[in-house]
């Protein structure tokens, strides 16, 4: 477990590096030459003609540093939410799997644990790491040692719990990213307002190119944070989805495919 998640931090960070360099090598060849033809084309031909209008382009929208760093933390969340994605869904197919061959009507004893314990033994180490396994094996043994069916049903609950609040913390990262790519945006905005009151001077002379082009990075650096931080959220929301469901159909399986069918000698008897 200490492995997997050294390894894990290693291959976020990999894809944080991997995600700058991309972006960087995007802006710097393609959107910010574009964008500065297109201002640049654009000044000339309000100087020529006072009724012409400016068409909003995305490469203009996208050109600055905040929104650079927008798209950066995003890809890097992306993958991070994608890695998550892709580790739940395997968790998800030991649901499809019989790990422990019960059939209908018949019971397992406290005695019987250690036989019924070992098929989920015998599964590869990665796997023995996920949630329904370990969920399965602690059940198990708690049966074997303490011989009462409600322990065993108290011990999956706390495991899935555990597992729960484990990938409720792990997803902590990806809420600050959530959270910085809007505070990114203001930080753009402000910069924008703050550029564009320093060239109030040009504006009441007439020249008003300036104070235009710095209110463009104030609502452009807002526009991106927002559309950004919306699309991150949904798939935020539907990762945690997925792992409300893998917890909740865990516990199911392990009343459904264990618990139901323990059995203790003395309360048969009774």
């Amino acid at each position: 477990m200490k492995q997997g998640s050294l390894y894990e931090t290693f291959v976020q960070l990999a894809a944080l590096v991997f995600a700058f360099i991309v972006v960087q090598a995007v802006y710097t060849t393609v959107i910010r030459p574009v964008a500065n033809d297109l201002q640049t084309f654009q000044a000339e031909q309000q100087q020529i003609d006072e009724n012409f209008v400016p068409e909003r382009s995305v490469f203009i929208i996208l050109k600055d540093i905040e929104q650079q760093a927008c798209i950066t933390l995003m890809l890097w969340a992306t993958f991070i939410i994608g890695l998550k994605t892709q580790q739940t869904i395997k968790q998800r197919g030991l649901l499809d799997r019989t790990l422990v061959q019960v059939n209908e009507g018949m019971s397992v004893l406290p005695e019987d644990s250690r036989n019924y314990a070992r098929p989920v033994q015998a599964l590869p180490e990665q796997e023995q790491d996920f949630l329904l396994p370990r969920a399965l094996l602690a059940g198990l043994h708690r049966f074997q040692s303490t011989r009462s069916i409600q322990d065993v049903s108290n011990t999956v609950k706390d495991v899935c719990e555990t597992e729960a609040d484990r990938m409720e913390t792990e997803l902590s990262i990806v809420r600050y990213i959530a959270w910085a790519i809007p505070s990114i945006g203001f930080l753009g905005t402000v910069r924008g307002i703050g550029t564009a009151l320093g060239q109030a001077y040009q504006a009441v002379s007439g020249d008003i190119v300036g104070v235009t082009v710095s209110l463009g990075v104030a609502f452009n650096s807002t526009f991106v944070a927002l559309v950004v931080s919306i699309f991150l959220m949904f798939l935020l929301h539907q990762l945690q989805l997925l792992q409300d469901r893998l917890v909740l159909d865990t516990q199911n399986y392990c009343d459904e495919r264990l618990i139901r069918h323990l059995q203790v000698p003395d309360q048969a008897m009774t």
